[in-house]
């Protein structure tokens, strides 16, 4: 357990990690209060150490979500949604009682990962939490590297995979044009422009931290540069296998009132069921690319 001393209420920031392969739940700090420089330093690091953390006890508006998500790196680029009524960095992780569509996001996956410049991280706000099912996983990629023998982590340092959107989000994927409006409850914009390409290296160096990591999965990531499809299907397949083994896996339970975060750069994640007959409301914003100062 990790104390800080912060200015915001003169309380003290408290990290309590999940005992997990990653993750921490902070209390003693007030997100809808004064966001000081003290204090986004100190909970920047605390996400750099844990990569997942989840803030309890807040009594958080959209507004002071939008104000820390600025004050952790400014909005991110976040396609495919539409933004709740009156917002435009903010999109509802939205599932009603009835709903029958499939769930939303329930494949491994590091967010918008098909972008030029991905994400840092995503945030998370409890607006309607159902009373079981709903938890959140993460699979920490750092841990999943490291883990590898050393000859694996050579050859997978030359390669470059080639992720897109198309699978899920063009007018013919998972999210298109075939499901009608009324069928799912998110506002999801799915657009020709999913198909365009992207390259980034399999193995990623944290911009922060310096540790390399695993990055990305199946879904969003199409092939890898020079090398024939079956035998790119053949490695992506193994290689998830190996990256969401359960000693690299955390799995977040949702409270009331909590907001969570984590780094897009370091895990994956994927959402879960088991709520059936419940509602269940999230707000969203995402932590834009970090830019060395």
């Amino acid at each position: 357990m990790r104390l800080a001393q912060t200015q915001n209420d003169r309380k003290a920031l408290i990290a309590k990690p999940s005992g997990q392969a990653c993750g921490a739940r902070v209390s003693g700090v007030d997100l809808a209060g004064d966001l000081n420089a003290e204090l986004i330093i100190e909970i920047r690091n605390l996400w750099l150490e844990h990569k997942v953390i989840a803030f309890t006890d807040q009594a958080m508006d959209d507004e002071a979500l939008e104000r820390f998500t600025i004050a952790m790196g400014g909005f991110g680029e976040d396609p495919f949604f539409d933004p709740i009524e009156g917002r435009k960095n903010i999109a509802a992780i939205l599932r009603e009682a009835d709903e029958k569509t499939p769930l939303f996001a329930e494949n491994w996956h590091s967010d918008w990962s098909f972008l030029n410049a991905p994400p840092a991280g995503t945030c998370l706000l409890a607006v309607d939490i159902p009373p079981h099912g709903g938890d959140t996983m993460f699979a920490d990629q750092v841990a999943a590297f490291a883990a590898l023998p050393e000859t694996r982590k050579d050859a997978m340092r030359q390669l470059t995979a080639i992720h897109s959107a198309k699978l899920a989000y063009a007018p013919e994927g998972t999210y298109g044009n075939h499901e009608r409006e009324t069928d799912r409850s998110m506002a999801i914009r799915p657009d020709a422009s999913a198909n365009e390409t992207y390259c980034h290296p399999l193995i990623q160096v944290h911009p922060e931290t310096g540790e390399e990591a695993i990055y990305s999965t199946m879904g969003y990531i199409i092939g890898i540069e020079g090398m024939a499809q079956d035998e790119a299907f053949a490695l992506l397949s193994e290689l998830q296998e190996w990256q969401v083994r359960d000693e690299f896996v955390y799995r977040h339970q949702w409270d009331d009132n909590m907001l969570i975060m984590w780094d897009n750069r370091s895990v994956l994640h994927k959402a879960t069921g088991g709520y059936k007959g419940h509602r269940r409301e999230l707000h969203r914003t995402t932590i834009a690319a970090y830019e060395p100062a």
